[in-house]
């Protein structure tokens, strides 16, 4: 039966003791946390925390609240190994970007969506009937006709805009 990370009878160190090299108390506050067989979390956290302040830190804190704090060390520290400069707001940065840049194609896509319908409704009014000619179409019923190829202008202006955003997040 395991009892904070350690064998009853048997201590064997945390994560934390061992690689600091030292004893491991039955009331040490790395224990719960950084248990023996995963010791790369302590590692990671210890090298851009220091095992002091993670003392301090968890030492502060109320111990429900701890392991969200343990978490959060090695989520950053885990981070910063990666990218030492930004660290998690590097990775918070570049899932903005990407998100900008999906709904940048959200918005062609669906700026081309309606385009289609505008182009279909037009094909489908004009309809190539005699009719529809304009010589044989009144005054009134030119504005309306009209219409329709001002809003495939005004798509494609739509569409034309939404391009030059992609363009600009591709530099």
């Amino acid at each position: 039966m395991k009892e904070s990370g350690r064998k009853q009878g048997a201590a064997s160190p945390c994560a934390a003791c061992k690689l600091l090299r030292r004893r491991c108390a039955q009331d040490c506050v790395f224990a719960p946390y950084f248990p023996a067989d995963e010791p790369h979390k302590f590692a990671s956290v210890h090298k851009v925390f220091g095992a002091s302040n993670v003392n301090k830190m968890l030492q502060e804190l109320p111990e429900h609240q701890r392991g969200d704090a343990v978490s959060s060390m090695v989520y950053e520290a885990n981070a910063r190994v990666r990218d030492p400069v930004y660290g998690c707001v590097g990775a918070i940065s570049s899932l903005q970007q990407q998100i900008d840049h999906l709904q940048t194609q959200l918005a062609i896509a669906q700026a081309e969506v309606v385009h289609t319908k505008m182009r279909q409704f037009s094909s489908m009014s004009s309809g190539g009937t005699a009719g529809n000619s304009p010589e044989n179409v009144s005054p009134s019923s030119r504005h309306t006709q009209n219409q329709p190829t001002m809003s495939l202008f005004t798509m494609d202006m739509v569409v034309d805009q939404a391009n030059m955003g992609e363009s600009l997040w591709s530099c």
